[in-house]
Protein backbone atom coordinates (compact mmCIF):
# COMPACT_ATOMS: atom_id res chain seq x y z
CA UNK A 1 0.00 0.00 0.00
CA UNK A 2 1.52 3.84 -0.88
CA UNK A 3 2.08 6.24 1.84
CA UNK A 4 -0.76 8.51 0.44
CA UNK A 5 -3.20 5.14 0.16
CA UNK A 6 -2.16 4.26 4.09
CA UNK A 7 -2.53 7.87 5.12
CA UNK A 8 -6.51 8.33 3.83
CA UNK A 9 -7.19 4.79 5.00
CA UNK A 10 -6.01 5.92 8.78
CA UNK A 11 -8.09 9.01 8.20
CA UNK A 12 -11.25 7.74 6.86
CA UNK A 13 -10.75 4.99 9.86
CA UNK A 14 -10.62 7.70 12.57
CA UNK A 15 -13.92 9.25 10.83
CA UNK A 16 -15.75 5.56 10.85
CA UNK A 17 -15.80 5.71 14.62
CA UNK A 18 -17.68 8.80 14.65
CA UNK A 19 -21.15 8.76 14.22
CA UNK A 20 -23.02 10.54 12.16
CA UNK A 21 -26.20 10.14 13.59
CA UNK A 22 -28.02 10.66 16.87
CA UNK A 23 -28.84 13.74 19.04
CA UNK A 24 -25.23 14.60 20.13
CA UNK A 25 -25.53 18.06 21.86
CA UNK A 26 -27.66 20.76 20.87
CA UNK A 27 -29.75 18.67 18.34
CA UNK A 28 -28.63 17.22 15.05
CA UNK A 29 -25.82 18.64 12.82
CA UNK A 30 -28.22 19.66 10.39
CA UNK A 31 -28.78 22.72 12.59
CA UNK A 32 -25.83 24.17 13.03
CA UNK A 33 -23.51 26.34 10.83
CA UNK A 34 -21.61 23.89 8.32
CA UNK A 35 -17.45 23.70 8.80
CA UNK A 36 -17.06 21.16 6.07
CA UNK A 37 -14.87 22.02 3.41
CA UNK A 38 -11.35 22.35 3.17
CA UNK A 39 -10.14 25.91 4.77
CA UNK A 40 -6.66 27.95 4.44
CA UNK A 41 -5.19 30.27 7.36
CA UNK A 42 -2.68 31.82 5.62
CA UNK A 43 -2.70 35.65 5.87
CA UNK A 44 -0.22 38.46 5.37
CA UNK A 45 -0.98 39.76 9.05
CA UNK A 46 1.78 38.69 11.07
CA UNK A 47 0.72 36.90 14.59
CA UNK A 48 2.69 39.92 16.75
CA UNK A 49 2.11 43.53 15.79
CA UNK A 50 5.37 44.11 14.05
CA UNK A 51 7.68 47.01 16.51
CA UNK A 52 7.79 49.79 14.22
CA UNK A 53 3.85 50.32 14.64
CA UNK A 54 4.07 49.90 18.30
CA UNK A 55 0.53 51.14 19.34
CA UNK A 56 -0.96 51.21 16.23
CA UNK A 57 -3.78 48.27 16.26
CA UNK A 58 -5.32 48.67 13.20
CA UNK A 59 -3.97 49.87 9.61
CA UNK A 60 -6.45 52.09 7.04
CA UNK A 61 -7.34 50.61 3.78
CA UNK A 62 -4.62 51.97 1.67
CA UNK A 63 -1.84 50.85 4.51
CA UNK A 64 -3.39 47.36 4.69
CA UNK A 65 -2.61 47.65 1.00
CA UNK A 66 0.60 49.02 1.09
CA UNK A 67 1.38 46.09 3.70
CA UNK A 68 0.12 43.58 1.30
CA UNK A 69 1.94 45.21 -1.33
CA UNK A 70 5.29 44.65 0.42
CA UNK A 71 4.64 41.44 1.43
CA UNK A 72 4.16 39.94 -1.99
CA UNK A 73 7.55 41.77 -2.63
CA UNK A 74 9.16 39.92 -0.32
CA UNK A 75 7.66 36.58 -1.01
CA UNK A 76 9.24 36.30 -4.43
CA UNK A 77 12.62 37.51 -3.30
CA UNK A 78 14.60 34.46 -4.11
CA UNK A 79 15.63 32.06 -0.58
CA UNK A 80 18.81 33.29 -0.36
CA UNK A 81 18.13 36.97 0.02
CA UNK A 82 15.59 38.56 2.54
CA UNK A 83 13.17 36.59 2.23
CA UNK A 84 15.04 33.78 3.63
CA UNK A 85 16.80 35.21 6.81
CA UNK A 86 12.85 36.34 7.35
CA UNK A 87 11.91 33.12 7.14
CA UNK A 88 14.91 31.87 9.27
CA UNK A 89 15.94 29.01 6.44
CA UNK A 90 17.21 28.90 3.11
CA UNK A 91 16.27 25.30 2.42
CA UNK A 92 13.10 25.96 0.75
CA UNK A 93 12.95 29.02 -2.02
CA UNK A 94 9.22 30.86 -1.91
CA UNK A 95 8.33 28.56 -4.90
CA UNK A 96 7.16 26.00 -2.26
CA UNK A 97 5.78 28.55 0.33
CA UNK A 98 2.23 29.27 0.69
CA UNK A 99 2.34 32.80 2.46
CA UNK A 100 -0.78 34.26 2.79
CA UNK A 101 -1.83 37.52 0.60
CA UNK A 102 -4.55 39.43 2.69
CA UNK A 103 -4.81 41.18 5.76
CA UNK A 104 -7.32 40.16 8.19
CA UNK A 105 -10.83 41.80 6.89
CA UNK A 106 -10.68 44.15 10.19
CA UNK A 107 -7.39 45.46 9.25
CA UNK A 108 -5.48 44.32 12.26
CA UNK A 109 -1.80 44.50 12.47
CA UNK A 110 -1.32 41.64 13.99
CA UNK A 111 -3.43 38.32 14.44
CA UNK A 112 -2.59 38.75 18.39
CA UNK A 113 -5.79 40.85 19.47
CA UNK A 114 -4.87 40.91 23.24
CA UNK A 115 -2.70 41.93 25.36
CA UNK A 116 -3.69 44.95 23.65
CA UNK A 117 -0.12 45.84 22.07
CA UNK A 118 -0.17 42.92 19.88
CA UNK A 119 2.45 40.97 21.29
CA UNK A 120 2.58 37.68 22.85
CA UNK A 121 3.07 38.06 26.52
CA UNK A 122 6.30 38.35 28.90
CA UNK A 123 7.32 34.32 29.67
CA UNK A 124 7.78 33.76 33.47
CA UNK A 125 11.16 33.30 34.68
CA UNK A 126 11.54 29.62 35.19
CA UNK A 127 10.03 29.41 31.03
CA UNK A 128 12.29 32.14 29.95
CA UNK A 129 15.21 29.91 31.22
CA UNK A 130 13.62 26.95 29.78
CA UNK A 131 13.64 28.61 26.39
CA UNK A 132 17.14 29.73 26.56
CA UNK A 133 18.24 26.22 27.76
CA UNK A 134 16.77 24.69 25.11
CA UNK A 135 17.90 27.51 22.18
CA UNK A 136 21.70 26.86 23.69
CA UNK A 137 21.28 22.95 23.31
CA UNK A 138 20.03 23.91 19.72
CA UNK A 139 22.74 25.65 18.16
CA UNK A 140 24.90 22.37 19.38
CA UNK A 141 23.02 19.29 19.69
CA UNK A 142 24.48 16.61 21.65
CA UNK A 143 21.45 14.53 20.46
CA UNK A 144 18.43 14.32 18.67
CA UNK A 145 16.37 15.25 21.66
CA UNK A 146 18.25 18.74 21.59
CA UNK A 147 16.78 19.66 18.34
CA UNK A 148 13.30 21.40 17.79
CA UNK A 149 10.61 19.59 17.02
CA UNK A 150 10.02 20.52 13.52
CA UNK A 151 13.75 19.07 13.18
CA UNK A 152 12.46 15.84 14.39
CA UNK A 153 8.98 15.66 12.20
CA UNK A 154 7.37 15.18 15.46
CA UNK A 155 4.54 17.64 15.81
CA UNK A 156 3.93 20.66 14.60
CA UNK A 157 2.16 23.61 16.58
CA UNK A 158 0.12 24.49 13.21
CA UNK A 159 -1.86 21.28 13.73
CA UNK A 160 -2.91 22.66 16.85
CA UNK A 161 -4.79 23.76 19.18
CA UNK A 162 -4.54 26.79 18.68
CA UNK A 163 -3.76 26.14 14.88
CA UNK A 164 -1.44 29.28 14.20
CA UNK A 165 -0.62 30.17 10.45
CA UNK A 166 2.52 29.21 8.57
CA UNK A 167 4.08 29.76 5.32
CA UNK A 168 2.88 26.57 3.79
CA UNK A 169 0.47 23.30 4.62
CA UNK A 170 -1.85 26.06 5.71
CA UNK A 171 -4.87 23.67 4.82
CA UNK A 172 -7.24 21.87 7.57
CA UNK A 173 -10.12 20.07 5.95
CA UNK A 174 -13.14 20.40 8.38
CA UNK A 175 -15.83 16.89 8.80
CA UNK A 176 -18.95 17.90 10.86
CA UNK A 177 -21.69 15.47 12.19
CA UNK A 178 -23.76 15.44 14.83
CA UNK A 179 -21.32 13.85 17.38
CA UNK A 180 -18.51 15.17 16.57
CA UNK A 181 -16.17 17.96 14.19
CA UNK A 182 -13.04 16.40 13.26
CA UNK A 183 -10.27 18.52 12.22
CA UNK A 184 -7.73 17.15 9.81
CA UNK A 185 -4.26 19.40 9.40
CA UNK A 186 -1.88 19.50 5.91
CA UNK A 187 0.52 20.21 8.24
CA UNK A 188 2.20 17.14 9.74
CA UNK A 189 -0.94 15.24 8.81
CA UNK A 190 -2.45 15.53 12.43
CA UNK A 191 -6.26 14.92 12.96
CA UNK A 192 -8.36 15.96 15.54
CA UNK A 193 -11.53 14.68 16.79
CA UNK A 194 -13.43 17.33 18.88
CA UNK A 195 -16.16 15.55 21.18
CA UNK A 196 -20.05 17.47 20.66
CA UNK A 197 -21.65 14.45 23.41
CA UNK A 198 -21.44 15.98 26.32
CA UNK A 199 -18.61 13.62 27.43
CA UNK A 200 -16.20 15.58 30.35
CA UNK A 201 -12.21 15.55 30.06
CA UNK A 202 -9.91 12.79 30.11
CA UNK A 203 -8.86 12.01 33.81
CA UNK A 204 -6.05 14.27 34.52
CA UNK A 205 -3.49 11.31 34.52
CA UNK A 206 -3.80 11.31 30.44
CA UNK A 207 -2.05 13.59 28.43
CA UNK A 208 -1.99 14.53 25.01
CA UNK A 209 0.16 15.73 22.20
CA UNK A 210 -2.83 17.60 21.57
CA UNK A 211 -4.81 17.63 24.24
CA UNK A 212 -8.56 16.68 24.67
CA UNK A 213 -11.21 18.39 23.01
CA UNK A 214 -14.25 18.97 23.65
CA UNK A 215 -16.93 20.86 22.52
CA UNK A 216 -20.31 22.34 22.33
CA UNK A 217 -22.61 25.06 20.40
CA UNK A 218 -23.21 28.70 21.76
CA UNK A 219 -26.16 30.09 18.86
CA UNK A 220 -23.97 29.85 15.80
CA UNK A 221 -20.57 29.44 17.10
CA UNK A 222 -18.66 25.91 18.34
CA UNK A 223 -16.64 26.86 21.64
CA UNK A 224 -14.15 24.00 21.54
CA UNK A 225 -12.22 23.62 24.87
CA UNK A 226 -9.04 21.90 25.36
CA UNK A 227 -6.80 20.65 27.87
CA UNK A 228 -4.92 17.38 28.59
CA UNK A 229 -1.64 18.14 26.71
CA UNK A 230 1.42 16.92 27.75
CA UNK A 231 4.78 18.96 28.22
CA UNK A 232 6.37 18.08 25.14
CA UNK A 233 4.96 20.33 22.79
CA UNK A 234 5.72 23.76 21.54
CA UNK A 235 3.63 27.00 20.35
CA UNK A 236 4.97 28.72 17.84
CA UNK A 237 5.14 32.63 18.96
CA UNK A 238 6.00 34.67 15.88
CA UNK A 239 5.80 32.49 12.33
CA UNK A 240 4.05 34.93 10.40
CA UNK A 241 6.94 38.15 11.01
CA UNK A 242 10.25 35.98 11.06
CA UNK A 243 11.76 33.23 12.31
CA UNK A 244 9.56 30.48 13.94
CA UNK A 245 10.47 30.00 17.47
CA UNK A 246 8.75 28.00 19.89
CA UNK A 247 8.34 27.79 23.49
CA UNK A 248 7.36 24.56 25.53
CA UNK A 249 3.87 24.33 26.95
CA UNK A 250 3.48 22.74 30.20
CA UNK A 251 0.59 20.50 31.17
CA UNK A 252 -1.32 23.74 32.48
CA UNK A 253 -2.11 24.46 28.74
CA UNK A 254 -5.41 25.17 28.28
CA UNK A 255 -6.77 26.51 25.10
CA UNK A 256 -10.32 28.01 24.14
CA UNK A 257 -11.34 28.13 20.78
CA UNK A 258 -14.55 29.55 18.61
CA UNK A 259 -15.28 28.68 15.02
CA UNK A 260 -18.21 31.16 13.64
CA UNK A 261 -19.11 30.81 10.26
CA UNK A 262 -19.37 34.66 9.15
CA UNK A 263 -20.55 33.60 5.30
CA UNK A 264 -19.84 31.20 3.02
CA UNK A 265 -16.12 31.56 2.39
CA UNK A 266 -15.20 32.64 5.90
CA UNK A 267 -14.65 30.89 9.59
CA UNK A 268 -13.68 33.27 11.86
CA UNK A 269 -11.52 31.79 14.48
CA UNK A 270 -10.86 33.10 17.49
CA UNK A 271 -8.39 31.29 20.28
CA UNK A 272 -7.49 32.25 24.33
CA UNK A 273 -4.38 30.62 25.55
CA UNK A 274 -3.58 29.85 29.25
CA UNK A 275 -0.46 28.63 30.37
CA UNK A 276 0.55 30.09 34.08
CA UNK A 277 3.36 27.90 33.95
CA UNK A 278 4.92 29.77 30.74
CA UNK A 279 3.00 33.26 30.18
CA UNK A 280 2.79 36.08 32.71
CA UNK A 281 -0.96 36.41 31.41
CA UNK A 282 -3.51 34.58 28.92
CA UNK A 283 -3.99 36.10 25.57
CA UNK A 284 -5.97 35.93 22.35
CA UNK A 285 -5.34 35.47 18.85
CA UNK A 286 -8.34 35.88 16.03
CA UNK A 287 -7.75 35.68 12.69
CA UNK A 288 -10.50 34.14 9.61
CA UNK A 289 -10.33 30.97 8.10
CA UNK A 290 -11.21 31.22 4.07
CA UNK A 291 -12.68 28.64 2.21
CA UNK A 292 -11.30 27.50 -0.90
CA UNK A 293 -13.22 25.08 -3.68
CA UNK A 294 -9.91 23.97 -5.35
CA UNK A 295 -8.24 23.46 -2.67
CA UNK A 296 -6.41 20.00 -1.85
CA UNK A 297 -4.48 18.24 1.27
CA UNK A 298 -1.27 17.05 -0.19
CA UNK A 299 0.12 14.08 1.58
CA UNK A 300 3.35 15.99 4.60
CA UNK A 301 6.00 13.23 4.49
CA UNK A 302 8.93 15.30 6.48
CA UNK A 303 11.50 12.48 6.68
CA UNK A 304 11.46 12.00 3.01
CA UNK A 305 14.63 13.28 1.99
CA UNK A 306 15.16 14.63 5.17
CA UNK A 307 18.96 15.40 5.57
CA UNK A 308 18.58 17.86 8.05
CA UNK A 309 18.78 16.06 11.70
CA UNK A 310 22.05 13.86 10.33
CA UNK A 311 23.76 17.66 9.05
CA UNK A 312 22.94 19.55 12.10
CA UNK A 313 23.99 16.76 14.97
CA UNK A 314 27.33 15.60 12.10
CA UNK A 315 27.72 19.83 12.14
CA UNK A 316 27.98 20.32 15.76
CA UNK A 317 30.49 17.14 15.81
CA UNK A 318 33.04 19.13 13.08
CA UNK A 319 32.50 22.30 15.77
CA UNK A 320 33.69 20.68 18.34
CA UNK A 321 36.22 19.10 16.68
CA UNK A 322 37.39 22.50 15.06
CA UNK A 323 37.38 24.38 18.68
CA UNK A 324 38.83 21.35 20.03
CA UNK A 325 42.25 21.93 17.90
CA UNK A 326 41.79 25.79 18.29
CA UNK A 327 42.12 25.42 21.89
CA UNK A 328 45.83 23.19 21.61
CA UNK A 329 46.80 25.33 19.57
CA UNK A 330 46.78 27.73 21.71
Amino acid sequence: MTRRRLLLSSFLAVLWLIPVSGAGQGGASTARPGLDGIWNSGTATPLERPTQLKDKAFYTPEEAAEWERQMAQRNQEPSSTAAAKSTGTGTYNTFFREFGSRTVKTLRTSIVTDPPDGRIPALTPEAAETKRRLLDAMENPASAQDTGLQDRCLAFVTAGPPMLPYSYNSNYQILQTSDAVVIYAEMNHDTRVIYLDGRPHLPSTIRLWMGHSIGRWEGSTLVVDTTNYNDKGWIATNVASGRIKGIPQSEALHVTERFTRVDGATIQYEITIEDPNIYTRPWRVAFPLYKDANARVFEYACHEGNYAMTNMLSGARAQEKADEEAKQQK
